[in-house]
């Protein structure tokens, strides 16, 4: 049986376009208004990555780093994410869900126990930053055990012997950073030569989706429509940032970014 990530991919293509994935961390700018958020989005996402905050964001640019530290500024635990999520399952028109994160809290909290909260939840995927190919490996099984897709990142330093190993030990989602720097920071590599990269990677097994991550804003999304999927975080966490400044809406807000989002890849 498909997961519902990957009918949502399947959705997609038959629209003949990429899937839009978004990144917000949970709790910002309140738990409130992070449900909010996302029950908005939803109307033009197709699948929500959902940040849990961590203290030490190290991969992570200046954009979602304010966006954690609001978060955890809040009281924000990791017991929310689970609650936010779960929530957020509820109402009508709820996307998958990828839950995103450091290695350190899962661990603190305990795989086992992190991975069945996050079944109970509605989770459909993880995404764990600081934990690659192969130390994932035993991490992925048990994600696999619960229904749950466990997406492996791919750097532009992957060698291909590498590469070839993770995407064989993948589940339906991998996750290709298209430049080696922060989140957010500005493309430094033309989108041509990441869709080269992207194409030749892609050919080691068709039938597992991929998306582009890192870089990617609405000036820049229009270029990568043949990729399976991509996703914009930094430029969502700064619109939360830019409408607490200006004491806007952040809902109203992402959802007008979202929409922009959508229309420059259908």
């Amino acid at each position: 049986m498909k997961s519902k990530i990957s009918l949502a991919f399947q959705k997609c293509r038959k629209e003949n376009r990429p899937a839009l994935l978004t990144y917000t961390v949970a709790g910002d700018s309140s738990k409130k208004k992070s449900l909010e958020i996302l029950k908005s989005i939803s109307q033009y996402a197709d699948i929500l990555e959902i940040g849990f905050p961590f203290n030490a964001p190290t991969a992570d640019g200046p954009q979602i780093q304010n966006s954690t530290y609001r978060a955890l500024k809040n009281g924000f635990k990791l017991k929310d994410a689970f609650q936010i999520v779960k929530n957020y399952k509820k109402s009508r028109n709820a996307k998958p869900c990828i839950l995103m994160g450091y290695y350190q809290m899962v661990y603190s909290y305990g795989e086992n126990k992190f991975v069945k909260k996050c079944k109970q939840a509605g989770v459909n995927g993880l995404i764990i930053v600081d934990l690659p190919w192969p130390d994932n490996k035993k991490f992925a099984k048990l994600c696999r055990k619960n229904s749950i897709t466990f997406v492996q990142l791919i750097s532009p330093t992957t060698s291909k012997e590498r590469m070839k190993k993770i995407i064989r030990d993948s589940h339906d989602l991998n996750y290709l950073i298209s430049m080696l720097s922060t989140t957010g920071g500005k493309l430094k590599v033309s989108p041509k030569r990441i869709l080269k990269n992207y194409f030749k990677i892609k050919r080691i097994n068709k039938s597992k989706n991929m998306v582009i991550g890192f870089g990617i804003t609405n000036k820049t999304i229009g270029s990568f429509k043949k990729a399976d999927g991509l996703v914009v975080g930094s430029a969502l966490c700064k619109g939360i940032s830019d409408s607490i400044k200006n004491r806007q809406n952040p809902v109203i807000k992402l959802n007008k970014m979202v929409k922009v989002l959508k229309n420059k890849i259908i």
